[in-house]
């Protein structure tokens, strides 16, 4: 199942600006902070050496206000990585919910980084860092189907093939015929959001969800009318009266 929305609602779904959750997103582990502190150090420095080497007074009110910018970095940076994320959503024009079901899923591991070390006898060697990942396929009976690779998790463990499956499907095509990108997965009989990168506002997504299954429900309702109606006009329509049987004493 396909519905198109409006443009108002999917912009309500997939903000401009970097959420709560995809902000920590990106604020990542302590190793990726560490790095954003050094480069806002390293920019705040060389905003500091230009200055006192090539400019003069004139330009330090904004040279302290553009090295102030700079060197907060560590604490903006994940706002514009997650808000340019964003924006790669965004520049479609038409979106739509969908509604399918689970069709795969599998476990496969894949390398998510490499380290160099050095083994007891003094080589070099690169070593693989691998990571559980699960595969999830989901389709509909129109014959579109999908795949999304997210890091594995216990909650996981709940997920089985014919579950529903819902999302947010983006596309340049009035029609949705053609699918250009896609976010994370809801499964609602588990309450469960199957995702690397929460695009989505989780609450209004599934308020969304909620809305249109209710309206599916009453569309359902009055097609059934009709045909009880019509089922209860032939079972009020008079019957003719049977002729009784003749007794054997009448003839």
């Amino acid at each position: 199942m396909l519905i198109p929305i409006t443009r108002q609602k999917f912009e309500q779904l997939i903000p401009i600006l970097a959420t709560g959750s995809q902000y920590k997103y990106y604020w990542g582990k302590p190793f990726d902070f560490i790095l954003r502190l050094l480069i806002s150090i390293v920019i705040g420095m060389l905003i500091w050496w230009i200055e006192v080497s090539f400019l003069g007074l004139e330009y330090g009110a904004f040279m302290l206000l553009l090295g102030i910018f700079t060197s907060s970095y560590f604490l903006w940076g994940p706002i514009f990585r997650a808000t340019l994320r964003n924006y790669e959503c965004r520049k479609y024009k038409y979106s739509g919910f969908w509604k399918g079901e689970v069709w795969d899923l599998y476990v496969t591991e894949e390398v998510v980084g490499k380290e160099q070390n050095v083994n007891k006898q003094g080589e070099l060697v690169i070593v693989e860092n691998r990571e559980r990942r699960l595969n999830i396929e989901v389709g509909d009976e129109t014959g579109f189907s999908t795949s999304l690779q997210v890091p594995l998790k216990r909650i996981h463990k709940s997920l089985r093939r014919g579950q529903d499956a819902q999302m947010l499907v983006m596309s340049n095509k009035p029609d949705l015929a053609i699918i250009n990108k896609v976010t994370d997965i809801y499964i609602p009989d588990l309450d469960l959001w199957v995702s690397d990168y929460p695009y989505l506002q989780r609450k209004e997504f599934t308020e969304l969800s909620y809305q249109l299954e209710k309206s599916e429900k009453r569309e359902s309702q009055k097609r059934r009318r009709p045909v009880e109606r019509e089922t209860e006009r032939e079972e009020m329509r008079p019957t003719k009266p049977r002729k009784k049987p003749k007794r054997v004493n009448d003839w």
